[in-house]
């Protein structure tokens, strides 16, 4: 099969973890940061997901490989500001450097700017990965299922229940679900692009959501350009669903949120 995007990113990932040695200290650290986030009190992503109502993982990333730079003046803070006021229920902050030209830091500034549950959306193929999300300031990372073994990704679930740190599982339309439901993830993301050809199909992803165990948080992902893709991935049984581009390009990211969920539509401002 030809290389695709998410090869590619991988491949820089895996080069990036081979020249750069872990932090000494690092796992020490992380468990020092969870003890002081369990005096703050826990942000949980899935408390945050599982109401009646369709909720918004708002997303603060600069760039795509599709769409390049995605913001002018991209501002992490200001723009997850502008979610937390538009009422949605978490922030996402795509951290990888070389493809979407994300800073591992931004995590920390956005936690402290919001009070939401704040997402890591990378590519995390290693523990040591996760002892720096938590450092860093998540509350949640992403994992995606297609990049990990069973064993790796049983690993990787162990080491985040010891951090604290919940996980969004994701899986892709044209995949097979079943390593990501037998993991026992409690929060399943379904993303509709294609990385081959960066296309998205949103009927793929409408109908993988009864594939899906009721007991799970099911989240929809890319693609999401209005409130009539949300009502009907609603309807289809998707619980939440994480929107970058389409808020990130916004001139209004506060509204952009409030009419995502229809909030607008019932009057709110």
């Amino acid at each position: 099969m030809p290389e695709t995007v998410l090869d590619r990113i991988v491949a820089d990932v895996r080069r990036r973890l081979a020249w750069t040695p872990e932090a000494p200290g690092l796992e020490r650290l992380a468990l020092r940061a969870v003890e002081q986030r369990r005096r703050q009190g826990k942000r949980s992503l899935r408390k945050a997901l599982a109401g009646t109502e369709p909720e918004i993982i708002a997303e603060c990333k600069r760039a795509s490989p599709s769409a390049g730079v995605i913001r002018a003046g991209f501002d992490p803070v200001a723009l997850a500001r502008a979610y937390a006021a538009g009422r949605a229920a978490a922030i996402s902050v795509v951290t990888e450097p070389d493809s979407f030209g994300g800073e591992p830091l931004w995590l920390a500034q956005v936690r402290a700017a919001v009070p939401l549950p704040v997402l890591r959306k990378d590519f995390i193929l290693e523990r040591r990965q996760l002892f720096e999300s938590v450092v860093l300031g998540a509350d949640a990372v992403l994992l995606i299922s297609r990049l990990l073994t069973a064993k790796r990704l049983a690993e990787l679930l162990t080491t985040a229940a010891m951090l604290e740190l919940e996980v969004l599982l994701e899986i892709f339309v044209d995949e097979d679900p079943a390593q990501a439901i037998a993991s026992g993830a409690p929060i399943l993301g379904v993303n509709s692009r294609d990385l081959a050809t960066f296309s998205v199909d949103l009927d793929r992803a409408q109908a993988m959501a009864a594939a899906l165990p009721d007991d799970r948080v099911k989240v929809a992902e890319s693609g999401i350009h209005g409130p009539e893709d949300v009502a009907r991935l609603h309807a289809a049984g998707y619980h939440a669903f994480l929107v970058g581009e389409h808020l990130v390009r916004s001139d209004d990211p506060e509204r952009a949120v409030r009419r995502l969920t229809g909030q607008l539509a019932r009057g709110g401002h």
